[in-house]
């Protein structure tokens, strides 16, 4: 089985994770430029700063670029960009020639990245992230990690974050959007839910690609203003999150700063529910029984 963290991608919502139970809690994706004989490469990992087009493909264990892929949350491939101290967080998705060369813009400010391929090839068992650096030129001027908080803004949007992030172990982040001060409740699908959640890991950008509980149109799961995902930390360590939502038509990005919280003694894990942070605990949603990867 792929040894990547994006636990249950495949059965988002449903009750079905067998595939993806061996390695919950494993270690993340996008670590490695090559997995299982399928490979991420760069037309140049040279860029120049601005809006640039990426050149790639990924080839396959023949070494030939793969054509066929298995759809994931809409999606063929989903391509994330982030500079190496977690700023210009950038989640696109490429379009493919018949000969299996992808494009794509990004913007890109100077200094390190690291970008990610987010696939399922045809005839392969499961999911897989690569993971390749590129290099772009210029005066880089590092941003200093943002400090952990509960509540992120974009624009006239804010997001509150609830629930605690385990090493090993399952838990349910809720994540509360709110538009001037009032919840919102018609959140629109964006990629198969109402929300979208990359968590990379602080120090070497392990990439964790958690999935929403429900999803729209199953009859239960509202759009918003709480989005549910469940989560599991490979390590103890600090992890920056990336939320994806759609409000009228545009797809915005709220971003935090989460430490995980080590969990209390006793072996029953659902009363584990020390918040990520204080002053927004709403509390509803600390479900750490959902430990079903």
């Amino acid at each position: 089985m792929n040894n990547h963290a994006h636990t249950g991608h495949t059965a988002h919502g449903h009750s079905d994770h067998s595939g993806h139970a061996a390695h919950g809690g494993g270690r993340p994706g996008g670590l490695s430029v090559s997995e299982d004989g399928y490979t991420l490469e760069l037309d140049s990992t040279a860029l120049t700063a601005g809006v640039r087009r990426i050149d790639f493909r990924v080839t396959g264990p023949d070494g030939r670029a793969v054509t066929e892929f298995v759809t994931e949350h809409e999606k063929e491939l989903h391509f994330i960009a982030v500079r190496r101290d977690t700023s210009g967080f950038q989640h696109v998705h490429p379009v493919r020639d018949e000969k299996g060369t992808w494009s794509v813009e990004l913007a890109l400010e100077p200094g390190d990245w690291r970008f990610f391929a987010d696939i399922h090839p045809a005839g392969h068992d499961g999911t897989l992230t690569l993971g390749i650096d590129a290099a772009v030129a210029g005066a880089y001027d590092p941003r200093p990690l943002p400090e952990p908080t509960g509540s992120a803004r974009t624009g006239e949007y804010t997001v509150a974050l609830d629930g605690a992030l385990l090493p090993g172990e399952a838990s349910e982040l809720t994540l509360t959007v709110r538009r001037n001060g009032s919840p919102v409740t018609d959140l629109q699908p964006y990629l198969a839910a109402y929300g979208h959640l990359v968590a990379l890991r602080v120090g070497d950008l392990g990439y964790l690609h958690v999935h929403p509980e429900g999803e729209p149109g199953d009859g239960v799961t509202a759009p918003g203003p709480e989005i549910a995902f469940m989560a599991v930390a490979p390590t103890a360590g600090t992890y920056r999150l990336f939320l994806d939502f759609q409000h009228e038509g545009v797809v915005r990005t709220a971003e935090f700063t989460v430490r995980t919280t080590t969990a209390g003694p006793g072996p029953d894990a659902a009363t584990r529910t020390a918040p990520a942070h204080t002053g927004h605990d709403h509390g509803a949603h600390h479900h750490g029984a959902h430990a079903h990867h």
